[in-house]
């Protein structure tokens, strides 16, 4: 098994857009991040006829943006229920009305700039590792629908194989808005899109201060200083120093992923019937689904530091993934890597000012169709296409024991796994 990104493998990065090297001397705007959040703000912003300018100290899509699993699906990271409780009915609706019109946003990215990144919408079933959590389902589903107005279907054990080829699961529940796509092609995608309209892309350029001067902010990189009317950040997971205020506000956590050989369409056939997204109900969730050419990828947290060597990782999924699905005993698994997730306190995405510094992050998890929804979100309101979004009316909630380093996720982590013993 090697230690590379399979996506960036099969498609490697910068194969469509073109990156510039001379810095314009003044912009609108300098995005620093050149994920999907970075590219969709750009993207809008430079079709409002704004200059910009997207800096990442990686190739652009190098980080998160490449390294996901691919899975488009509703809700955000924090529990429905748990938002609407918090924030009442009216936020509960706007917030999953947003994430099922991000998927759709994502689609309609795809299809307007014609990007060839296989996107298909076959649609998600979130399953019960217990018989304890698929008994929340029914009430759950219910309180979707007549409060939502979401439609998603109870699948029973005694059906379960109608989805997913393993006798592993207590029955889930399906959705059919999901969908799924190669991470790689569509930021490179969204990278060409940008260059068409204009954006200037500068990669593995590093920005190192932002310093307000008058009216403007003076942005200095690794290859000279330029002038922007507005900055935005757009790093999530990825998120350092360079504004020190936002470090508080999102702190990464690790995913890790492996892929195998190609299967026989066989077995394709008989692991996932309908071609399905997949996540499972634990608090340290394993997500997969078969890739576009065939292949089981099979993700999540085992633990949630950023540097787990991925060796190790590699064996604990193959270990999961072969409990779980007793016909890939046999299956070579080729690739295993990792990325970072921004998490904010809250579980919740932000969109923000910090000294006139715009930010969005925390997609915990959910960044394919979320960083597009919030990197649109934030162009359309600072190019004044939109008066207000739900992400920016939300208090962003911090904690007095993490300002630069994420000492506590070890004992995060211990927590969250009695939680799954306990549940």
């Amino acid at each position: 098994m090697i230690p590379q990104v399979y996506w960036t493998e099969e498609y490697p990065l910068g194969k469509t857009y073109n990156v510039s090297t001379e810095l314009p001397d003044k912009v609108d705007f300098v995005i620093i991040g050149g994920g999907y959040t970075g590219l969709t703000a750009a993207r809008v912003l430079a079709k409002a006829d704004s200059s910009v300018a997207v800096f990442d100290e990686k190739k652009i899509g190098w980080g998160a943006s490449s390294r996901n699993g691919g899975m488009a699906t509703p809700g955000l990271k924090q529990d429905i229920f748990k938002i609407y409780k918090k924030y009442g009915i009216e936020y509960a609706k706007e917030f999953w009305k947003a994430s099922v019109d991000a998927i759709d946003l994502l689609e309609n990215i795809i299809q307007e700039e014609k990007i060839n990144c296989d996107w298909s919408r076959n649609g998600h079933i979130a399953l019960a590792c217990k018989q304890s959590h698929y008994d929340k389902l029914p009430e759950y589903a219910n309180w979707i629908q007549k409060e939502l107005g979401h439609k998603k279907t109870l699948v029973p054990k005694e059906e379960i194989h109608s989805e997913i080829g393993t006798n592993y699961y207590f029955g889930g529940l399906s959705d059919e808005v999901s969908g799924g796509l190669q991470p790689a092609k569509y930021v490179d995608g969204l990278a060409k899109a940008c260059n068409d309209y204009g954006v200037q892309l500068f990669e593995n350029n590093r920005v190192h201060s932002i310093k307000k001067l008058g009216e403007v902010y003076e942005v200095v990189t690794d290859i000279g200083a330029l002038k922007a009317k507005k900055v935005i950040i757009a790093t999530n997971g990825y998120t350092d120093m360079l504004v020190p205020e936002l470090k508080p506000k999102v702190f990464p956590v690790g995913s890790y992923i492996i892929v195998s050989d190609v299967l026989p369409e066989k077995l394709q056939k008989k692991l996932s019937p309908k071609g399905r997204m997949f996540y499972d109900s634990k608090w340290f969730i394993n997500y997969f689904r078969l890739t576009p050419d065939g292949r089981m990828l099979w993700g999540g947290r085992n633990d949630l530091s950023t540097d787990l060597d991925l060796v190790e990782s590699a064996s604990i999924l193959s270990r999961q993934v072969r409990t779980v699905f007793p016909d890939l005993e046999k299956t070579t698994f080729t690739h295993t890597w990792t990325g970072k997730l921004g998490i904010t306190f809250d579980l919740m995405p932000h969109i923000g000012e910090v000294n006139g510094i715009h930010y969005t992050f925390g997609y915990g998890g959910h960044g394919l169709s979320i960083a597009t929804y919030l990197g649109t979100e934030i162009g359309l309101l600072l190019s004044g296409q939109k008066k207000r979004s739900p992400f920016e009316e939300i208090s962003h909630q911090t904690m007095f024991f993490y300002r630069k380093d994420p000492w506590f996720l070890p004992f995060a982590a211990k927590y969250y796994q009695f939680l799954d013993w306990i549940s």
